[in-house]
């Protein structure tokens, strides 16, 4: 244990800081601040001593240059226990600093700003804090290093029950969540300067932070722990969720009710919400272990819910559901009828939230959007870095292949289930109407079963539908199979050695086949 007699306040948030600094101070400890925070604590009639009177010099530079002093440094950085440490501090009139609260500048939020100028971005590099941050945690045994806001309670409690002194541990455990945020600090600011380029002019080039199309020599990660799940895939995992800290995504949403959200929720909840940004107009998708058993549009989000629950409402129990509009009265009413795990949307209204609330372990989850650039997947070693698969397709990208034209109705059709298939785990085989999937063939090893299952699960009749292949038929017979079932069109990338005999097959089939050039394998 050791007391705290003196502390330096130097923080961006200031929330919950004036309380914390008067618990402080209640224990006797001298409180020495800089700039803004210092007002802060004056201004609600606090005793604060000026950084500059400890150190002899005003801030300068513009703020550049306030903590970067020996007497700050020193203060934080001699060991106690050292007979050489204490001796130079004190020939040098260099007071112990035993606690230092720092909390850094934003510099995230101010290089995603939009319009943001390259000259803010430097500005709000801070030096200061990090590096009085790393001094205090490397002294971690006589310093006492705070730079998190959630951490204030539980040290002021410690402090009052310990008369003014924290255990080894404790600074020790402050010590690590220290070193943490100077790490993810150091990797936001590469990240984001990575994004900026430079021409011979010395003229700065400031891409939207994230969205550079080259792949780092370096990938830098940092995400902090949002909370622990109780489990994984399985009861005999362990699983944590970790966050980026924007406040957007799914890993980001906000919980609104119903039970703790579990690994596999989270993991159907991303497949929703994925799918259901795909389209512009009201749109659902019902989700069942991340595969879309039920997608379609509609005039509003209640008629959208209906016709997507009509595509496999067997499989829809127990499933997630991901809209991409507000959910209000109408659509919640017809939604609670059904017992499904988890609700993804941009929002509820209060109707919504009040027709929901009876079913009290549904959760309901508010996502603000993220539009990812990249995803990733772990293998041994190493990880697998690939462009998100956002590939936009118009009517005007497709090639129609067969002698017969397909009809307004198909083409908007073969659309629609386009946007789906690249949803469903390949092989995929998607039949569907105009705004409404009808059977979903997932994840088989052969295309041809794909195209058999998925007319085997459709409820809806076939007769009229469109089908949509993630990626070409190898062979014919799964044309063969997809006419048998009721379909009239084909939309699929193409690009097999059997092209022509797989074309020859529609036409003889009276099939209208359009080719897009681009496959969606989701493995």
């Amino acid at each position: 244990m050791s007391k705290i007699k003196r502390a330096i306040l130097s923080v961006t948030d200031k929330s919950g800081l004036v309380e914390f600094a008067r618990r402080l101070a209640a224990q006797g400890v001298e409180l020495i601040s800089t700039g803004g925070t210092a007002r802060t604590l004056r201004d609600s009639g606090l005793a604060v001593r000026d950084i500059s009177d400890l150190t002899g010099f005003p801030e300068m530079l513009d703020g550049r240059v306030k903590t970067l002093h020996p007497k700050v440094h020193g203060g934080i950085l001699h060991i106690r226990s050292n007979s050489s440490h204490v001796a130079a501090v004190k020939e040098h009139g260099i007071e112990p600093i035993d606690m230092l609260v720092v909390n850094l500048y934003a510099f995230e939020k101010t290089a995603t700003k939009p319009g943001v100028h390259f000259e803010e971005i430097i500005e709000n590099i801070d030096i200061g804090g990090p590096s009085m941050v790393r001094s205090a945690a490397k002294n971690f045994q006589d310093v006492a290093i705070v730079t998190s806001v959630a951490d204030y309670e539980a040290i002021a409690a410690e402090l009052e029950q310990n008369s003014g002194e924290l255990s080894l541990k404790t600074k020790w455990t402050l010590a690590q969540k220290a070193f943490a945020t100077t790490a993810a600090y150091d990797t936001a600011i590469a990240n984001a300067l990575a994004e900026i380029t430079i021409d011979d002019a010395s003229r700065f080039d400031i891409a939207q932070l994230g969205q550079s199309a080259s792949f780092p020599e370096t990938l830098r990660l940092h995400f902090h722990k949002a909370f622990d799940l109780r489990y994984g895939e399985n009861p005999h995992q362990k699983a944590a969720l970790y966050s980026d800290g924007t406040g957007l995504g799914v890993a980001n949403g906000k919980q609104l009710q119903g039970k703790e959200l579990s690994y596999n929720n989270i993991v159907d909840l991303q497949a929703a919400w994925d799918l259901a940004q795909e389209f512009a107009e009201p749109v659902c998708a019902i989700i069942k272990h991340t595969n879309p058993c039920g997608t379609a549009t509609g005039a509003n989000l209640r008629e959208a819910y209906v016709r997507a629950l009509e595509c496999d409402p067997v499989s829809a129990f127990g499933g997630v559901i991901g809209v991409n509009g507000v959910i209000d009265g109408e659509a919640a009413e017809q939604m609670a009828k059904l017992f499904v795990e988890a609700i993804a949307a941009p929002g509820f209204t209060s109707e919504a939230r009040e027709l929901f609330a009876k079913k009290k372990n549904l959760r309901l989850v508010e996502i603000a959007n993220l539009k990812q650039k990249w995803v990733l997947k772990n293998v041994s070693g190493g990880v697998l870095v690939q462009d998100n698969d956002d590939y936009p397709l118009t009517e005007g990208d497709l090639k129609v292949v067969s002698l017969r034209q397909p009809t307004a109705e198909e083409m908007r059709a073969m659309l629609f289930a386009w946007k789906v298939c690249k949803h469903v785990k390949s092989n995929a085989i998607l039949y569907a109407r105009d705004g409404q999937s009808v059977g979903v063939g997932a994840g088989q090893m052969s295309r041809v079963d794909s195209a058999r299952i998925g007319a085997a699960k459709a409820v809806l009749p076939l007769s009229g539908t469109v089908a949509a292949s993630d990626a070409f038929f190898p062979f014919p017979d799964g044309v063969e199979v997809i006419a048998q079932a009721g379909a009239t069109a084909i939309i699929q990338p193409g690009g097999s050695v059997r092209d022509q005999e797989v074309i020859d097959t529609a036409n003889r089939l009276n099939l209208a086949m359009v080719l897009t050039g681009v496959r969606h394998f989701r493995h």
